[in-house]
């Protein structure tokens, strides 16, 4: 099992929870074919729209992959976006500002968002431990 963190504003992970799916960097199929059925996936929103939203900065779901392959959707004429399935848990979001002490993955507590610009990253099972228990706690 392994642990990913995937950026995308609260609009669109809202969006992926109701549908049971996620995306990646765009739609693009790469960092989703790193994923295998059984690993978990966390949500962490910057803002709550793309691009020009407020301001979040919370862990906004949580979810464990459910299929073996990414498969192509059709969203419209000329948009076919890449995703995987997820089974999200019942979840609360958690502002990220009361957990920076406790994740492994941030290694800088004054430069603790510069992680998230790569969109999609691997995280430790203690990582996820800590984020899980305030987000179903």
């Amino acid at each position: 099992m392994t642990a990913w963190i995937n950026t995308v504003s609260r609009s669109h992970v809202e969006r992926g929870v109701a549908g049971g799916f996620t995306q990646a960097n765009h739609g693009k199929p790469h960092m989703l074919k790193r994923m295998a059925r059984g690993d978990w996936i966390v949500f962490y929103s910057p803002r709550t729209e793309f691009p020009d939203g407020a301001p979040l900065q919370a862990f906004t779901a949580i979810g464990e992959v459910t299929d073996d392959e990414p498969y192509q959707e059709e969203t419209s004429d000329d948009v076919h976006p890449w995703r995987r399935s997820v089974d999200f848990l019942d979840a609360r979001e958690a502002p990220i500002r009361g957990l920076l002490d406790d994740l492994d993955f941030v290694e800088d507590k004054s430069r603790w968002g510069y992680r998230f610009r790569f969109g999609v990253f691997e995280i430790s099972e203690h990582d996820l431990g800590v984020i899980r228990a305030a987000m179903t706690g």
